[in-house]
Order: structure tokens, then C-alpha cells, then sequence
């Protein structure tokens, strides 16, 4: 007996919303139905959708089957319980969910609707890798140049002593190391599902995001900071105290620049093995002319200048 990733059938991640789960479920079973369709195993494929969508539409079964469903994962065999009951309903939340006579299917109705009956002690001669979970965390810019430690909370499913799915709050300390990059994913081994009998833990997976941050950008292991400057300081030239996630630097403005152009900092990004560089990015701001003495100013610059700005179009 093998088992079946009913995300796969559907075409789905495990983060799939429910509206994703319906929209897909109506777009395959309209594209298999054995009346209209011409795929030659249409009516298989037509089968293992319902099945997949009866699953995992109702967030109590979909929460039992992540829990508990990789545990035979790339088709590893397993033995059911000698007293299977074929074509068995499950109930739940008032539904029902008939597999009619999909093998797992069967088979998976009864282990979640039957746990209270086996009990944990019944189920001491199965041996399963427990479920791996994935979750997101954001942390700060700086974390990714010193690391850090966090505490992350997270909602988690578990099968409870008289067999039923709930669940569980559980709060983790997670060391988050230097130069760690948006997308990167770290392990945190034996944090998953529990396993079933003399089976290992899960793991937790968490993907790394960056909280929005006011003054910075990132690309990669590339950061951004837009600096601003007057103009006699693009004009003439300055030295600038620009600040950074883990301190400052003391930058040369060269004369003449201009709006955008880049002055990046080499290794000054994000740290690493090849670590990213800092961008400064020069933004000119003008003085406001809200005051009769700065008007003045301006006006003796427009006469002792004679600059035009569009001579270039």
C-alpha cells in the first residue's frame, strides 16, 4: 500500500489556502471528468482528485492527514490494522467523506477516526518518521549581520492520547546565525510532528524573511541606502557620515554627482562566505524657498548661473 500526496494530485503546495483548494479541485474534475474528458486514464485521474479534494477540504481531516500522512512518504509500504473495515465513512464536523475504494483512503478514515478505539498501545507495533513542518519567521536586517537569538510561537497539529487531532502552542528558541539571507531556510532537527512508535520526530523547517525596514533595501546579499544631500554637497563634494546595519562609514562624496548614481561599498552587505556589498544611492534635496532671504538666494543663483536643465531635450 503506498502512499498518496494529495497536494500532488491537485497541484498544490502544503500552504494552499482552502479557496486554492476548491478552485483546483473544480478546474481537474473538469478537465478528467470521464463524460467530456479524452485523457486516456481520465477516470483514475477523475477518482484521485475527489479523493484528494474529500481530504482536504475540511480543515480537521487536512490537519490529521499533515500530521500523519507523510509518515509514509516515497512510497514506503505499511501494514493497516487487521481489523480494517472496507468502504468505513468518516465523520467529521458533521460531513462525510466517503473513499469508496481507495486503499489509503480506507485506511486513512479509520486511523483518524478509530484512534480512540486502538489507543497509543495498539499502535506500538507501527514505526513512522513523524511530520515535518514548515513555517516562516521574519527578523530584523541587523540579525543577519550579528545573529540573533528569537523567540518564535508557533500553532502546530499533534494526535493527543485518546487519538484525536488538536492543536498544540508550543514556543522556541532559535539561534538565527550571522549572515543568514531572506529565503534561506534553516532546520531545526527533531522540532516536527512527533513519530509513531519507536519513530523519530520530524523536523521544523523555517524560511527566513526580512521585516520591512525604514531606511534599507535588500537584493540578495546586496543591501541599499538612499543618502541625502544638498546640493553644494553634490556639487562640490563632501564627506559623509553614512550610517549601516552593524555601525558607520565615513564616505566620500565625489563632485558633480548626481541623483541614483550608485557608490557601493564592497563587502559591506549582508555578511557570508562571498558577503554582498552596500549601496549608497545620492538623493538631492533642495532647499525649500519659504523664507523672503532664501527666495534671494535662489534668484541670484538663477542670475549668476546659467544653467538649464533641459538643454539635453
Amino acid at each position: 500500500m503506498k502512499f498518496k500526496d494529495y497536494y500532488e494530485a491537485l497541484g498544490l503546495k502544503r500552504d494552499a489556502t482552502e479557496e486554492d483548494i476548491k478552485r483546483a479541485y473544480r478546474k481537474l474534475a473538469r478537465k478528467y471528468h470521464p463524460d467530456v474528458s479524452k485523457v486516456a486514464d481520465a477516470e483514475e485521474r477523475f477518482k484521485e482528485v475527489g479523493e484528494a479534494y474529500k481530504v482536504l477540504k475540511d480543515p480537521e481531516t487536512r490537519a490529521s492527514y499533515d500530521a500523519l500522512g507523510a509518515n509514509w512518504r516515497n512510497g514506503q509500504d505499511f501494514q493497516p490494522p487487521p481489523d480494517r473495515d472496507a468502504g468505513f465513512e468518516f465523520s467529521g464536523r458533521g460531513a462525510h467523506a466517503d473513499f469508496g475504494n481507495s486503499d489509503f483512503g480506507e485506511y486513512f478514515e479509520q486511523m483518524f477516526t478509530r484512534q480512540s478505539e486502538w489507543g497509543r498501545g495498539q499502535q506500538r507495533g507501527m514505526h513512522a518518521k513523524g511530520e515535518d513542518h514548515h513555517a516562516k519567521v521574519s527578523i530584523n536586517l541587523e540579525d543577519a549581520y550579528h545573529g540573533a537569538e528569537r523567540n518564535i510561537s508557533l500553532r502546530m497539529p499533534i494526535i493527543d492520547e485518546h487519538g484525536r487531532v488538536v492543536t498544540m502552542d508550543r514556543t522556541l528558541s532559535v539561534k538565527i546565525p550571522k549572515g543568514v539571507r531572506a529565503g534561506q531556510t534553516l532546520r531545526l532537527a527533531g522540532q516536527g510532528s512527533a513519530g509513531i512508535g519507536e519513530g523519530k520526530a520530524g523536523d521544523l523547517y523555517l524560511e527566513i524573511m526580512f521585516r520591512p525596514h525604514p531606511r534599507y533595501r535588500v537584493d540578495g546579499r546586496d543591501v541599499y541606502v538612499d543618502l541625502p544631500l544638498a546640493p553644494w554637497e553634490a556639487a562640490l563634494g563632501a564627506s559623509i557620515t553614512v550610517p549601516m546595519p552593524d555601525g558607520s562609514v565615513e564616505l566620500t562624496i565625489p563632485p558633480n554627482s548626481v541623483n541614483g548614481r550608485k557608490l557601493r561599498l564592497k563587502g559591506k552587505g549582508i555578511p557570508g562566505k562571498e558577503a554582498g556589498d552596500l549601496y549608497v544611492v545620492p538623493t538631492i534635496v533642495l532647499p525649500p524657498a519659504d523664507t523672503e532671504q532664501a527666495k534671494q538666494v535662489y534668484r541670484k543663483l538663477q542670475e549668476d548661473l546659467p544653467f538649464n536643465p533641459r538643454a539635453v531635450l
